[in-house]
């Protein structure tokens, strides 16, 4: 039963921001930003001194610049943030039995059962002072009966703290907050509710069910039901191998290899767009050719977490120029992500100009209204890599 679940939350505290302090402990306590530093840039990640000054992720550099002139700004480095991620889910690996890689800095716990043996929030402490001395990254925690409970408590004791909610404690706990400290509540969720009078979780649990869902479909019951303390969706263990890819069979073996690679872009930006729509990151890119007798060679290259088409095109790019090394007819070409995690905004944004990630959200939106082969990057009609 619900009552009966023992669900943590961890989650890196500005976790890009944390990698650079433990590089550079001068760093330690100042305003720091991570992202593009010219005034095209966007702000990926800052610190929690930036943050006081107004400065958020997704904000354009020249605007974090005002409000923070004193701001230290760092480019950053995803190969470390990987990396640095990879560390926590390692020792995971090694000290619980079933955990959820969420995203690139949070994992989820279920040590349902656990309790007989150890105390789940005495072992959840340990862990989290593990994991800090392990790694020297801080990392918060919450603790409860489901993943949306024990998310809300780990928002709240951040930053580096732990906290645990208790079933007969989560009405004192959430009825105060207010409602976009709901998971998945999004801000055009948040401005029709507030148009209906509703700012606070106590008001919305307040709301008849069947209201909720008239007026918001299934997405609205969900809400209600988070708000309530319920969520039935269970930790899903963590597979390094889930992956999406796509393959083509030419009609004709084929040694038009200037069509091919165009074929190998289109594919690369399809299934880049399908991990955006499934807000995935990838760590791994694989290609695949399949000669005409029959011989298949592959040949995968692991990256910095990523979802956007340019960086997989390129990696893509440099894949097939290595693997396709004998002049001979081509029958089969594929290409495939895997090693993937829960995507945050903030990995979209990493190593984009402001215009570059604005017309990543335009593409998108594009292709959700009028379908997928509604637009694309001009790099996938360019013949000549």
């Amino acid at each position: 039963m619900e009552q009966n679940k023992h669900i943590i939350h961890m989650d890196q505290d500005a976790f890009f921001v944390s990698v650079e302090m433990r590089k550079n402990s001068s760093l330690t306590g100042k305003p720091v930003i991570i992202g593009g530093t010219s005034d095209r840039g966007v702000v990926t990640s800052c610190s929690y001194e930036a943050r006081k000054f107004g400065v958020h992720a997704a904000m354009p550099s020249r605007m974090a610049k005002q409000l923070c002139p004193h701001a230290i700004f760092i480019k950053g480095n995803m190969d470390d943030y990987t990396k640095a991620s990879q560390e926590i889910t390692a020792i995971l690996a090694e000290k619980v039995p079933l955990f959820e890689k969420a995203s690139i800095d949070e994992h989820y716990i279920d040590l349902t059962g656990m309790d007989r043996f150890f105390g789940c929030m005495k072992y959840a402490h340990e862990l989290r002072q593990l994991i800090i001395k392990e790694t020297g990254l801080p990392i918060s925690f919450g603790l409860s009966i489901n993943k949306t409970v024990s998310k809300m408590a780990t928002n709240e004791c951040k930053p580096n703290g732990e906290q645990e909610v208790q079933s007969r404690d989560i009405r004192s706990f959430m009825d105060p907050l207010s409602i976009k400290k709901i998971p998945g509540l999004g801000s055009a969720t948040y401005i029709k509710l507030s148009e209906m009078g509703v700012r606070y979780i106590r008001k919305l649990i307040e709301i008849p069910p069947e209201m909720m869902f008239k007026a918001m479909g299934q997405a609205g019951l969900t809400l209600w039901h988070r708000a309530n303390g319920v969520d039935p969706t269970p930790v899903v263990p963590y597979r390094e191998q889930q992956s999406i890819g796509t393959q083509r069979t030419f009609a004709a073996d084929s040694m038009n290899i200037e069509v091919i690679k165009e074929l190998l872009v289109a594919m690369v930006t399809s299934i880049a767009y399908e991990l955006r729509q499934k807000h995935k990151l990838t760590a791994c890119i694989t290609v695949t050719i399949r000669y005409a007798n029959f011989e298949t060679v592959t040949k995968q290259a692991k990256i910095a977490y990523t979802s956007l088409d340019h960086i997989l095109i390129s990696k893509a790019k440099e894949l097939f120029e290595a693997v396709y090394n004998r002049r001979m007819l081509l029958r089969l070409i594929g290409v495939k992500l895997s090693h993937l995690v829960g995507g945050h905004e903030q990995i979209q944004l990493y190593s984009a100009s402001e215009k570059h990630y604005s017309l990543y959200q335009v593409m998108d939106k594009v292709r959700n209204r009028y379908g997928e082969e509604a637009i694309g990057l001009a790099s996938s009609l360019q013949l000549d890599w």
